[in-house]
C-alpha cells in the first residue's frame, strides 16, 4: 500500500501544529533578550561611572524617567506594528522584521557608546512592536476556527514566555555582574538571534499562517481597502492611543 507523507505545515508533534512549538522557542528565546536587557537596564544607568563594573552614573530619578518612558513605547508601539501587519505585509512577515530590529538593537547595546545606547533602545521599540503584537495571531492561526486545542496551545506558547523571561533573570543579571554590563546586552543579543535563527529555519511548518493580506474586492458600497483602513484609523486607534499615553504618562509621573 502506498503512503502518503505530510506537507510540513500539516505536520503535528505532540498532538499540536509543528509550527506552534517554532514559534513557542522564537517567543522564548525573544523574552529573554528583553526581560535580560530590561533587567539590567536601570542598574546600569544608575551604577557609578568608575569602578569595577562602571555604568553612566545617572540620578535614580532620571534612570527611571527613561525607564518608563521606554515601556511605555515599547507597548505603544504594538498598535502600528498591529496594523502594519494586518494591512500590509501579513504577521509572519511582521514578526520577521521584527526579530532583525530585535537582534541590530540588542546587538548595538552591546557597544559602549552613547549614540549606540539610543540607538539599540528605538531598534529594540521597533522590534517589540512588530514581533509581539503578531506572533500570537500566528498561533491562533495554526488551528482551525472551533478547534479545541488552540486554548491548549496558547497555554504551552505561553510557558515559552516565562521560561524565557525566567532565564533571563537569572542568567544576563550573573553575566552582567561577572562580565560587565556590555556583556549582559550581548547575551541578550545571542539570545534573540537563536530565536530568529529559528523562527527563519521554521518557515516551512508556518506556510498557511500569517500571509500578506489579499486585496479586498469593493462591494456593493464600493469600499476599498483605504478606506476601511482610514475608517478604522479614524474612529477606534485614536482613542486607544490617547488612553495608552494617559496612564503611561501617570506611570511615569509616579517614577
Amino acid at each position: 500500500m502506498a503512503t502518503t507523507t505530510k506537507p510540513a505545515h500539516q505536520k503535528e508533534l505532540f498532538g499540536h501544529p509543528t509550527g506552534l512549538y517554532i514559534l513557542f522557542m522564537t517567543e522564548m528565546w525573544e523574552r529573554f533578550s528583553y526581560y535580560g536587557m530590561r533587567g539590567i537596564l536601570v542598574l546600569y544607568l544608575t551604577a557609578q561611572t568608575r569602578g569595577d563594573n562602571p555604568g553612566l552614573g545617572w540620578l535614580d530619578g532620571e534612570a527611571l524617567s527613561l525607564y518608563g518612558w521606554y515601556t511605555m513605547l515599547v507597548y505603544v508601539a504594538s498598535i502600528p506594528g498591529g496594523i502594519i501587519a494586518d494591512k500590509i505585509i501579513g504577521q509572519k512577515r511582521a514578526v520577521m522584521i521584527g526579530g532583525f530590529l530585535l537582534v541590530a538593537g540588542h546587538g548595538i547595546l552591546s557597544i559602549e557608546l552613547m549614540w549606540a545606547f539610543y540607538s539599540g533602545l528605538g531598534l529594540i521599540i521597533a522590534g517589540v512592536g512588530m514581533l509581539k503584537p503578531n506572533i500570537s495571531t500566528l498561533v491562533g492561526g495554526l488551528y482551525k476556527q472551533g478547534d479545541e486545542r488552540r486554548d491548549k496551545g496558547f497555554s504551552i506558547f505561553y510557558i515559552g514566555i516565562n521560561t524565557g523571561a525566567a532565564l533571563a533573570a537569572l542568567v544576563v543579571a550573573w553575566v552582567a555582574d561577572t562580565w560587565g554590563w556590555h556583556a549582559g546586552f550581548g547575551l541578550a543579543a545571542i539570545g534573540m538571534v537563536l530565536g530568529q535563527v529559528i523562527y527563519l529555519s521554521g518557515q516551512k511548518y508556518l506556510v498557511t499562517v500569517g500571509n500578506k493580506p489579499k486585496e479586498i474586492v469593493a462591494d456593493f458600497d464600493n469600499v476599498s481597502i483605504k478606506d476601511i483602513f482610514t475608517k478604522q484609523f479614524s474612529t477606534k486607534i485614536p482613542l486607544l492611543v490617547t488612553f495608552l499615553l494617559a496612564v503611561s504618562s501617570s506611570i511615569v509621573a509616579w517614577y
